[in-house]
């Protein structure tokens, strides 16, 4: 298995995943009318409870972290925090399908920062790619219905920034990659680091925060426990956990490219689990984001090709 094919299998897996956390997050905003700021934070720290153990038992070496990268994993957390943060506001004020639509504008800002950082290729076979695959999403979500857009300053702004910071943590998982770093330790400091500026999110005058310490604790009956744990174990720790991973076989805006299937795959999980029918809008949404899938590999063969030639 090639180091590309290995790092598509991975990423695909990891986006199956995480495919639920939009619906769980507001899931749990709308039933439990839990503070977006919140949730973030509760699910960082649940995301650290679960990892620290399984590392201590299988691999403690991995909980240790070199005191040169603690100020790379500080900036890292600020990243995070504030991407789960925006992200987790503009689920609230947008609903689940919107905010996925405009958080994934975040495969074109990947691409851009990934070719002037890490001097990605930004050939025309990505271009199409991003193009194809962000029509896709837009079909799949439904977000192509006007009543979708009803959207104030607030739903626009998060949605707009929840984009660029998500290619903003693409940017850091990549440089924990090339530093050598874990996937595993990238993602516990990471969300560690998180945890502490979400939590001083908490006692700011924002959107979604709690406003207190007496607040903190979330008061969720056992079912929203449930529902909670299940968002930090599953989607959260597994989904970011195994797409840090893919980093190390992909470049940075290939996997945040082949992100932009979410959509489909909640559609599909819809369909399987709850029942729920796919639209021939969707359909055609759903071939859009796979031919941009396809239409990267072709960037691959393409470059492939080139070095062969001048060889």
């Amino acid at each position: 298995m090639s180091r590309l094919t290995k790092g598509y299998l991975i990423a695909l897996t990891a986006i199956t995943i995480w495919s639920t956390t939009g619906i769980l997050i507001d899931y749990l905003i709308s039933h439990y009318d839990m503070p977006a700021l919140l949730l973030s934070f509760w699910r960082n720290v649940l995301v650290c409870v679960a990892l620290v153990p399984p590392l201590a038992i299988i691999r403690p070496a991995l909980l240790r972290i070199e005191r040169t990268q603690i100020r790379f994993f500080v900036f890292y957390g600020v990243v995070l925090a504030l991407f789960n943060s925006i992200w987790t506001l503009s689920v609230q004020e947008n609903g689940a399908g919107v905010a996925t639509v405009l958080g994934y504008s975040s495969a074109g800002f990947t691409a851009i920062f990934a070719w002037w950082i890490f001097k990605e290729r930004l050939g025309v076979f990505k271009i199409t790619a991003i193009s194809l695959s962000l029509t896709g999403c837009v079909l799949v979500a439904n977000a192509y219905d006007p009543e979708m857009w009803n959207l104030k300053l607030l739903g626009v702004t998060t949605g707009l920034l929840s984009g660029v910071l998500f290619a903003s943590y693409n940017m850091m998982a990549k440089e924990a990659t090339k530093r050598g770093i874990s996937a595993w330790t990238s993602l516990l400091y990471s969300f560690a680091f998180g945890a502490v500026f979400i939590l001083i999110f908490n006692f700011l005058p924002l959107p979604g925060a709690a406003g207190s310490l007496a607040d903190i604790p979330p008061d969720l009956p056992s079912d929203g426990w449930l529902v909670l744990i299940v968002l930090s174990f599953i989607p959260t720790l597994l989904g970011y956990g195994l797409y840090n991973t893919s980093m190390h076989y992909l470049p940075a805006s290939v996997a945040s490219l082949l992100a932009t299937i979410e959509p489909l795959m909640t559609s599909v999980e819809a369909y399987l689990l709850l029942g729920e029918r796919m639209t021939m809008i969707q359909v055609i949404g759903s071939v859009l984001i796979v031919l941009g899938v396809i239409v990267m590999r072709f960037e691959k063969e393409e470059r492939s090709v080139l070095v062969a030639s001048t060889a």
